[in-house]
C-alpha cells in the first residue's frame, strides 16, 4: 500500500551485481545482457495465484546483444513475444487495476493475434513460427497494448523490473489470491516475498526443454515420479494448455500424450539426473514436492521446489506409505490429511456397470475424483453468483485459469474443452 524502504532499491543492486558476476552478464548490458525472472516467495505455496513475469530486461538496447550471444534471432524474439505478453497482462493491466469486461482484456487479445498469425502462416504450434514472423508480432502486440490499455510498454529494463517487482507484491491483494486464501485458510497478513532469478531457457531450440513433475503421483499417491515437459518452451507452455505436453516417463503416460517421446527416452543423461534430484528433494522436505526445471543447451536447471497439492485419495495413501517407509513418524502422517481430504473419498461416485453400459458422448483426463450433476455455467461469476441463489453448478471454460478459483469453488464440478 506504501512507499518501499529508501534502502530497498541499493539492496537490489548489489545482490544483483552478485547475480551478474556469477552468471557472467549484466542487466541491461548492450553487449552481455542477464534477463530475470521475478517470482512470489509467499510461506506457504499458492499455485497459479500470484503473478510471474519472465525475460525481463528484454528491450530494443539489449535484443542485438542477445542474438549475437545466442546465435538465433527467433529465440530472442520468441522470448520478447512471452515477455510483451506476461507484462501487458500482470503489470499494465492487472497491477494497474483496470477492468476490463470478459474476453477484451489483454491477454485474450493477444493470444487471439497470435492465433491468426499462425493460420496465415498455416503453421499449429508456435515454435514453426519464424523469426521474421515474431517480429512482426511483437510490433502488432505493442500497438495493441497501447490502443487496449492507454500506455507504451516500457522499453527500459529498470522500468520493467520495478513493474515486475510491484506487480508481485500486489498479487498478494488480488481477487484470486484473496479467494484462494479464504479456501485454504492462510492467514492474509503473512504476505509475500520477491525473487528475483537469472532466467535459464528452454526455448532456444534443440537441447531445450522445460517441464514440471511430481515426486509421487498427485491423483493416486503411488510412489513413482510423475510428470510433463516440452521440448523447446518455456514454463508457462507446460500449463496453458496450449501443446499437449510429453509424458516424462512411462508412468506418466496419458490417452492426450499418447505415443508422444518421453524425456527419458529423449534425453536419458538428463532424466537421470532428474530423478537422483526429486529423489534427494522428496528425502530433505519429507513430503511430495512439485517442482520446476528447464533444459538450456542440454543442462539441466531447478528452478523452484514446494510441497505439492494432491487429492484425498493421494493424501492418504502417500501418508502411509512414506510412514511405512520411515520417512515421517505416526504423528506426521496423522497431520498430513486434512479433514475435507477424507470428505473428498467419500463424494458420490458413478456406478462403474452401469458406465460400462452407458453411450460415451466424449472422452477425457479426469482430473479428481467423485462425479457432479448441476446447471451449465460459462463464467466463474455466474458459478459464485448460482451458488449463493442454492443452484448447483459446473463451470464449463475452455481451459481453466487462476482467475476462475472463486468459480471452480462454488461449482459441482468442472469441464474443460
Amino acid at each position: 500500500q506504501g512507499n518501499y524502504p529508501d534502502n530497498l532499491e541499493r539492496q537490489i543492486r548489489d545482490i544483483l551485481n552478485q547475480v551478474e558476476n556469477i552468471m557472467g552478464q549484466t542487466f541491461g548490458d548492450a553487449e552481455n545482457p542477464l534477463l530475470v525472472s521475478v517470482r512470489s516467495g509467499a510461506r506457504q505455496s499458492m499455485p497459479g495465484m500470484m503473478e510471474t513475469v519472465l525475460n525481463v530486461g528484454l528491450t530494443s538496447k539489449t535484443i542485438p546483444g542477445l542474438i549475437r550471444k545466442s546465435n538465433d534471432e527467433r529465440f530472442v524474439y520468441d522470448a520478447y513475444r512471452r515477455l510483451i505478453t506476461m507484462y501487458a497482462d500482470v503489470v499494465m493491466e492487472k497491477t494497474a487495476e483496470i477492468e476490463l469486461s470478459e474476453g477484451k482484456c489483454i491477454r485474450v487479445k493477444l493470444d487471439a493475434i497470435m492465433l491468426e498469425m499462425k493460420d496465415q502462416n498455416g503453421v499449429k504450434n508456435d515454435a514453426d513460427l519464424s523469426a521474421e514472423n515474431l517480429k512482426e508480432l511483437c510490433d502488432i502486440f505493442k500497438s495493441t497494448i497501447k490502443d487496449t490499455l492507454k500506455s507504451e510498454f516500457p522499453d527500459d529494463s529498470n522500468e520493467q523490473l520495478w513493474g515486475s517487482i510491484t506487480a508481485v507484491f500486489k498479487s498478494w491483494n488480488g481477487k484470486r489470491a484473496i479467494s484462494y486464501r479464504n479456501i485454504e485458510n492462510i492467514p492474509h497478513e503473512w504476505g509475500t516475498a520477491v525473487n528475483i532469478q537469472a532466467m535459464v531457457f528452454g526455448n532456444m531450440g534443440n537441447g531445450c526443454a522445460t517441464g514440471v513433475a511430481f515426486t509421487r503421483n498427485p491423483a493416486t499417491g503411488e510412489n513413482n515420479f510423475y510428470g510433463e515437459w516440452l521440448p523447446n518452451a518455456q514454463g508457462e507452455d507446460v500449463v496453458a494448455g496450449l501443446r499437449t505436453p510429453n509424458p516424462l516417463n512411462q508412468m506418466s503416460r496419458s490417452h492426450e500424450s499418447g505415443s508422444l517421446p518421453s524425456l527419458e527416452e529423449m534425453m536419458p543423461d538428463i532424466y537421470v539426473k532428474l530423478d537422483a534430484i526429486q529423489n534427494q528433494l522428496e528425502y530433505h522436505y519429507k513430503d511430495m514436492q512439485d517442482i520446476e526445471f528447464t533444459i538450456q543447451n542440454e543442462r539441466l536447471w531447478m528452478l523452484q521446489t514446494r510441497v505439492g497439492k494432491r487429492n484425498g485419495t493421494a493424501a492418504i495413501r502417500m501418508a502411509v506409505e512414506m510412514t511405512e517407509e520411515g520417512l515421517i513418524d505416526e504423528q506426521t502422517t496423522l497431520m498430513r490429511v486434512k479433514p475435507e481430504q477424507l470428505d473428498e473419498i467419500m463424494h458420490p461416485m458413478l456406478d462403474m456397470e452401469v458406465e460400462k453400459q452407458s453411450k460415451v458422448l466424449a472422452v477425457g483426463l479426469p482430473a479428481g475424483p467423485g462425479g457432479g450433476s448441476g446447471q451449465i455455467v460459462f463464467t466463474a461469476d455466474d458459478a459464485e453468483s448460482w451458488h449463493k441463489d442454492g443452484k448447483r453448478v459446473i463451470l464449463v471454460r475452455n481451459e481453466t485459469s487462476p482467475e476462475d478459483v472463486h468459480g471452480m469453488y462454488a461449482s459441482e464440478a468442472i469441464l474443460t474443452s
